[in-house]
Parts: structure tokens; C-alpha cells; sequence
């Protein structure tokens, strides 16, 4: 058996020094993962992390006009809280966060999925219900938030306000209310806090 030559030799230090990762790096990553899990558990728990609805806006027009089984998407209440207002074939006018409650993928509305009427999250088969807000399959574990949608006198669709899930519309929009108009929530009877 020859013996190996120098460049050879470099070669295997060079590998050896690549080793796999040890016992302690892998201890070190489970730990480090662990407790980065832990941190963000607890901001969310506590509320600290942004929510869609969080936050009061001001009403948005967002169409002149929505025929019956159309959709169109906007942002609302902020502009990094993506929406979508959807008028129902038979006429009923549904809004919806588009972010999904489990991962806060996006969520769509795809004429060529088997549940027409439903909306779709594609990062993990998420479907649900258009017309209630509510999870049909998939992973997510709570409803849509709710965009409270009107339609004026001259036919445009406005956002008003939102309610988080299960939260009642008239909450959510005494909520609103509340962080805009104090004394104007009171006049309408929402009282204090919820």
C-alpha cells in the first residue's frame, strides 16, 4: 500500500476539519431554537405582536362597485393588514383578513378549487368558510378575522372597521370606535372598555 501523498493529506485534514457537527454545537442550536420558541410564545401570548384589526382606521372605500360573484383586495385597517371583500352570488357583501390564523400565509380566493365559495391558504391546504369566516379543513385554529363591509346608497363598498376572531361585529366596531372617537363611542353605546 502506497503512501499517501501530501496533497492527499490536505485533503483529509481539510475534511476532518469539516466535521460534523458536535454534541455540544447541536446542544447549542436545540437551546438557542428552544428558547427563541419560548421568547416568541410568550410575545404573542401577551399580545405584544401586531394583530390584524389592531389599532383604529378611519372607513376606506374600496370599490365604486362589487357585482355578485366578485372579490377585490386592499389593504385594511393598516397597510401591511391585507383584506378582501368578497359579494356573495347571492348578493351577500363579506370581508375578510387575508392572512392566514395559522402561519399568516396569504389566503385567497381561487375559482378553481373544489370549494368555490371558500378561501384558500396554499402553504398547508388551509380552507375556509367565505360567507362565515370559519375553518372547513386544514390546519388553521381559529376563523378569519372579520373587515366589516357596507355599501352605500350609490352602490361603493366601504371597510368600517374590523372584528378579531370571535369577537362580535359590534365589538369589534365599538372597539374601533373607541381608539378613534372616545366620547363619540360613548354617544353610541359602547361604554368602556370591553
Amino acid at each position: 500500500m502506497s503512501r499517501p501523498t501530501p496533497e492527499e493529506r490536505a485533503l483529509v485534514d481539510r475534511i476532518s476539519a469539516d466535521s460534523l457537527t458536535t454534541r455540544r454545537d447541536y446542544l447549542r442550536i436545540v437551546a438557542t431554537v428552544s428558547g427563541g420558541l419560548a421568547v416568541g410564545s410568550t410575545l404573542v401570548s401577551a399580545g405584544v405582536l401586531h394583530r390584524h384589526g389592531d389599532g383604529a382606521a378611519a372607513p376606506l372605500k374600496v370599490a365604486d362597485r362589487l357585482p355578485p360573484g366578485a372579490a377585490v383586495t386592499f389593504d385594511y385597517p393598516g397597510e401591511d393588514d391585507r383584506a378582501m371583500a368578497v359579494r356573495l352570488t347571492d348578493g351577500t357583501l363579506v370581508g375578510w383578513s387575508t392572512v392566514c390564523t395559522h402561519l399568516a400565509c396569504g389566503v385567497l380566493r381561487r375559482e378553481d378549487h373544489p370549494e368555490r365559495e371558500g378561501l384558500y391558504c396554499p402553504c398547508h391546504e388551509g380552507v375556509f368558510d367565505v360567507r362565515t369566516g370559519e375553518v372547513t379543513s386544514g390546519p388553521p385554529p381559529r376563523p378569519l378575522p372579520k373587515v366589516l363591509m357596507v355599501e352605500d346608497e350609490q352602490g361603493a363598498i366601504w371597510a368600517i372597521g374590523t372584528a378579531r376572531s370571535g369577537e362580535s361585529e359590534e365589538a369589534g366596531l365599538c372597539r374601533g370606535l373607541r381608539g378613534r372617537n372616545p366620547a363619540l363611542a360613548e354617544r353610541a353605546g359602547c361604554g368602556g372598555q370591553p
